[in-house]
């Protein structure tokens, strides 16, 4: 890399493990300390639970307004395909290319952040990764946030607003539902060769992993320097230092 930015941050890690935190706390820092301290640009995001949210909105209201099949989900909000997940990441591949499209010369000035969780259950990190593009590949770095299960089980409870249940800082799920998606998770195991860098297609991603339990992201005092510590590391990573 040439410039000091990341061109893409792909964040991952359990629900409510802190990766919507960390972003609100990247936008809220002023650009000059943002880009010399954490090497990130002007932020855009790609997130996936807003495409999902749609789907879930749409269901509701085909089966109780307009009396209609719901299209997307079963009565208790599961996916109606495996491949939906899937789905949601060639969005993302998707909405990345229209960034490209759009703005001539888009990484000159651009981070984007992608954000997903993924679960055993519906495929892991395994068949989201082989769905990533590679265009996003070969410019991305990866962070990691990593919590246990009862940490992630904690935090969606805490952050759940019934009034507010679209949004990127207050959803939550049902613990039912956190249990049999996101219980089991296969990180560990598509990391494990290589304390630094994933392979996904043929492609070496670098990763760092930052721990959040006991909780950095509660208090920015604690984040800051815990989250430039490991960009940095990832920015050594990335330029091959």
């Amino acid at each position: 890399m040439t410039r000091n930015h990341f061109d893409i941050l792909i964040l991952l890690g359990r629900p409510a493990s802190g990766k919507s935190e960390v972003i609100d706390f990247l936008k809220k820092t002023p650009a000059i300390e943002r880009l010399e301290r954490f090497h990130i640009g002007v932020i855009e995001e790609i997130d996936d639970f807003p495409m999902l949210w749609i789907w879930f909105e749409e269901d509701a209201i085909l089966e109780k307004i307009l009396k209609k099949p719901r299209l997307h989900t079963d009565a208790e909000g599961y996916f109606l395909h495996p491949y939906q997940w899937d789905l949601l990441i060639e969005r993302m591949n998707l909405d990345y290319q229209k960034k490209l499209r759009d703005h001539a010369d888009y990484h000159n000035e651009y981070t984007t952040l992608i954000e997903f969780s993924r679960g055993t259950e519906h495929g892991g990190y395994a068949s989201a990764f082989s769905h990533l593009s590679p265009e996003i590949l070969q410019r991305a770095a990866i962070l990691y946030i990593d919590v246990g299960y009862e940490e992630s089980l904690r935090k969606n409870r805490r952050r759940f607003n019934p009034n507010r249940p679209d949004s990127i800082l207050e959803h939550g799920l049902p613990d039912a539902k956190l249990e049999r998606l996101y219980r089991e998770v296969d990180w560990q195991q598509v990391s494990k060769p290589s304390a630094s860098h994933v392979s996904i297609q043929g492609i070496k991603v670098p990763y760092v992993v930052l721990k959040n339990e006991p909780e950095l992201t509660d208090d920015v005092r604690k984040l800051s320097p815990a989250l430039e510590s490991s960009l940095q590391r990832l920015w050594s990573l990335a330029v091959g230092q």
